[in-house]
């Protein structure tokens, strides 16, 4: 037995749905049972209980086709968090019986998981707020909802179920971890040269061709003369290396979560300290810059370099890392990857860099420090040892 009815009120709750719990159908079909046996056999007495247990059931399910008198509203902050971070969610509960207290029930779905609501009975008119973790365990884009209030009948013969069809998503970004950043001074010449400059001043790292809304003060004019097209000149402070972070997103489930970390720190570090950064995947799949002096965390240049990174997720099959990259990127480059990981082509492009870097996150490893060639490998077990490591041997 079931009923269903649509209502909406200030609180959103709809899609009313009422029927009879495992308790109601069992005494509904033994009252049945026992009624039809009692007349069968002539035994008055068998034939009431019969029928009592069906008004039970009855009375039960009756109790539960109206509208349940709550309103509803849910909210959830922050909307963006680190992984493991708190976000929580509230939940306001308002009584609109005029004479009775009413119990319900709440549980919410996240990222399609249930999560209890713990509620406590209304009494009329009465308003309260209860609050709940939001599980914040694996990135990406996680959604809040639909929620579903139950509410129980009389005996526990029926329940009704309404929803708060509202749904919100949070994304839930990777962890931020303290770094130093970037040795100071480094920078490799446009010619393949190796520099090191203490002071101020700009260097000329490469041209590109004129878009409208360039700084027209930037046009270098020997080459746009000799050429026939407008080209920009790609200045760069020599004091300020770029950082190119090489992460490997081939399926090393163990690691991978840690080595996103490991990116998110360097990025974040070097941007606060006003870097270009760029951001690159070995599958190619993202492929992400921000300027010099772009904002740190939490800023509109940062938030699509950490966007990308908590929803990057392990690839299937095998990918290359990406050869030539451009010569303003090799300043320094940290090719992050796990310990499956082929390190032959990540070793070759960081090799080219003016400081190249492979970290290595292997949860079999102690903290070790080694370099094959020009490319120094850090290897750890975790985040924070690959970053102290980073601290003590790169970041000096």
């Amino acid at each position: 037995m079931a009923s269903r009815s649509t209502s909406r009120g200030a609180g959103g709750l709809a899609a009313v749905t009422s029927r009879l719990t495992f308790r109601g159908v069992g005494t509904l079909v033994l009252g049945v049972s026992l009624g039809g046996l009692g007349i069968w056999s002539g035994y008055p007495g068998l034939t009431g209980f019969g029928a009592a247990l069906v008004v039970l059931a009855v009375t039960g399910f009756c109790s539960v086709l109206r509208p349940i008198p709550v309103t509803a509203r849910r909210d959830v902050r922050p909307r963006t968090v680190p992984r493991l971070g708190m976000c929580v969610g509230t939940l306001e509960l308002t009584c609109t019986s005029r004479r009775f207290a009413v119990q319900v029930d709440a549980v919410d779905s996240v990222a399609g998981h249930p999560v209890a609501v713990a509620t406590r009975m209304l009494e009329p008119g009465e308003r309260a707020e209860a609050e709940y973790r939001i599980p914040t365990e694996r990135r990406g884009i996680s959604r809040v909802g639909p929620l579903v209030l139950r509410r129980k009948g009389f005996a526990g013969m029926a329940t009704s179920r309404a929803v708060l069809a509202d749904t919100v998503d949070v994304r839930v970004v990777p962890r931020v971890l303290p770094v130093r950043g970037l040795p100071s001074g480094v920078r490799r010449g446009h010619v393949g040269a190796d520099e090191r400059v203490e002071h101020g001043g700009t260097d000329l790292v490469g041209l590109r061709e004129y878009v409208p809304g360039d700084d027209l003060r930037r046009l270098h004019w020997a080459t746009s003369a000799r050429t026939g097209t407008l080209m920009v000149r790609e200045d760069a402070d020599p004091a300020r290396p770029h950082l190119a972070v090489l992460l490997d997103d081939r399926p090393d489930p163990v690691a991978f979560e840690d080595a996103v970390e490991v990116a998110a720190s360097l990025l974040t570090a070097a941007m606060a300290a006003g870097h270009p950064v760029r951001l690159m995947s070995t599958s190619g799949s993202v492929d992400l810059e921000a300027p010099a002096g772009a904002p740190g965390i939490g800023g509109s240049t940062a938030d699509p370099l950490l966007a990308a990174l908590a929803d990057l997720q392990p690839l299937g099959g095998s990918a290359s890392a990406p050869n030539h990259l451009p010569t303003r990127d090799l300043d320094v480059v940290a090719a992050i990857a796990g310990s499956t990981a082929d390190l032959a082509p990540l070793l070759l492009d960081a090799g080219r860099a003016a400081v190249g870097v492979v970290l290595v996150v292997d949860p079999t490893a102690k903290v070790s420090t080694s370099a094959m060639g020009s490319v120094l490998v850090l290897r750890a077990p975790k985040a924070e040892d690959l970053l102290a490591a980073w601290d003590t041997a790169v970041a000096r």
